[in-house]
């Protein structure tokens, strides 16, 4: 049954690409064809569909914002040959690639954020009190703060370091053009009412499964899972400890519909696909791997990236047991007589061999956003002061669907935590995002006794000259 579902859903959304592409050219002066194309569900899903097939472009979630630019700056990864990823690297903010880069995803994202406001200003979105359209305007209105989110964490300084600081524009109108800059205090307030509006119209989602082709597969949809999980992060960003708890717990608490895979399913359990136990919103990516491959798997010194030097280290600290996740994650290439670890992490394992046709029907293709692990880190974190049994019982439950013991002779500390996010989730573009929340040293990714500080204004990346030019 799963089968037939996923190749109905692919086929609508086959269609809905055609019909999603044509909307995305619409320009804020095509306002009639605009208006027109969202007087129908129909419109309003295809509108959808194009929304999420923008955030898997290269300048977004497809490669900056996930496996290239943010593991560069954590350091996870790192160039032997190319100048440009090295600036990075080094947070030359004003050179001309890294400004040009950063340039490219402030102008996606918002561009992005824009089609969102288009469907939330629609009539029968903007107003929704039924089904379908409490639906729609709930996916969009978390999308809208999931993107702003991102571009806070990289745009503005961290909150719980000076939240009176200058924050980004929050975008609600569909335009080309973004509005007045505002505090980042106001940004995390808008943030967080998209976000809880989200949370009560997407709370019966579950009654309407199947109703429809859009509902049939909720991952990759920004469900009430999603909108859980991605308020965990936003109040653990703002140091609400209390709140973090609540919706970590709310996210994982989810009907039994995802939960931690076993330790024997870890391999190639996210090479090129979504997760079917842990992922709790991914976005469909058919071109997934011909991306990836290209930066990771590739022996290129120039458009290649490699595994910081000492990423061994960090997974055999406190590892008792056997770690499945480093022969799930890694491989090996040889160079001449060297060894050199890649990470194929994401590395479509059918693609890759040429046997597609084996692929089991109900994997789908794509980019792993949020997943369950996430969610039990933030609760080891928020509860370790006040209820440090239940914080280690988090911690634990990670590591042993890993293969690892549980912790044995040592206290839990926020260190191992950030080691065990880091065992977890390196290549997938939050490692920079928690060491900023954190004020962490970035340790060098070829030579880990040497740092980056906080002091040298790594955390905040410069608003792109074309935005403030478009103003003058």
């Amino acid at each position: 049954m799963k089968k037939i579902r996923y190749i109905i859903y692919m086929f609508v959304a086959l269609l809905a690409t055609t019909s999603c592409e044509d909307f995305l050219n619409i320009t804020p002066d095509g306002q009639s064809k605009r208006d027109d194309q969202l007087s129908t569900e129909q419109g309003i899903e295809d509108a959808m569909y194009g929304v999420y097939s923008q955030m898997r472009s290269l300048s977004l979630y497809g490669q900056e914002l996930y496996f290239k630019t943010l593991e560069v700056m954590a350091h996870n990864l790192y160039s032997t040959d190319n100048d440009d990823i090295k600036s990075l690297a080094n947070f030359e903010y004003d050179n001309t690639y890294v400004k040009s880069l950063f340039e490219g995803i402030w102008t996606a994202m918002y561009k992005n954020i824009s089609n969102v406001n288009s469907v939330l200003n629609s009539p029968l979105v903007a107003d929704a009190e039924k089904y379908p359209f409490t639906i729609y305007r709930g996916e969009a209105l978390g999308l809208r703060a999931f993107m702003h989110f991102d571009l806070v964490r990289l745009f503005a300084e961290q909150y719980t370091v000076n939240p009176d600081a200058n924050g980004i524009p929050y975008a609600t109108e569909f335009s080309l053009k973004t509005p007045p800059f505002e505090s980042l205090k106001k940004n995390y307030e808008h943030i967080l009412a998209d976000l809880l509006e989200a949370d009560s119209l997407l709370a019966d989602e579950d009654e309407y499964a199947d109703e429809r082709a859009y509902m049939l597969d909720r991952q990759i949809h920004f469900n009430r899972y999603a909108v859980c999980a991605t308020l965990a992060r936003v109040y653990l960003t703002m140091g609400n400890n209390e709140l973090a708890t609540k919706y970590a717990k709310k996210a994982i608490e989810n009907n039994g519909k995802y939960t931690l895979k076993e330790k024997t399913k870890v391999k190639d359990d996210l090479a090129g696909v979504l997760s079917e136990k842990e992922c709790l919103f991914g976005v469909y990516y058919s071109g997934w791997y011909t991306t990836v491959s290209t930066v990771l798997q590739q022996l290129n010194p120039r458009s290649s990236l490699y595994l910081r030097k000492n990423f061994q280290e960090i997974y055999e600290r406190d590892a008792s047991g056997s770690d499945s996740r480093f022969a799930a994650y890694f491989s090996e290439d040889k160079n001449g007589d060297d060894i050199i670890y890649r990470l194929c992490k994401f590395t479509d394992v059918y693609e890759k061999n040429n046997t597609v046709a084996n692929r089991p029907a109900n994997l789908i293709l794509g980019i792993n956003m949020i997943r369950i692990p996430e969610m039990h880190y933030i609760l080891a974190e928020t509860l370790l002061a006040s209820d440090y049994d239940t914080a280690l019982s988090h911690y634990d439950a990670v590591r042993v669907s890993r293969g690892l013991e549980p912790l044995e002779g040592k206290t839990l500390t926020q260190e191992l935590i950030n080691d065990e996010r880091f065992r977890e989730m390196i290549g997938e573009g939050q490692t920079f995002f928690n060491m900023k929340r954190l004020n962490l040293n970035i340790p060098l990714a070829t030579d880990a006794s040497k740092y980056h500080t906080p002091a040298e204004g790594i955390y905040v990346v410069p608003i792109p000259d074309i935005e403030i030019e478009n103003r003058n």
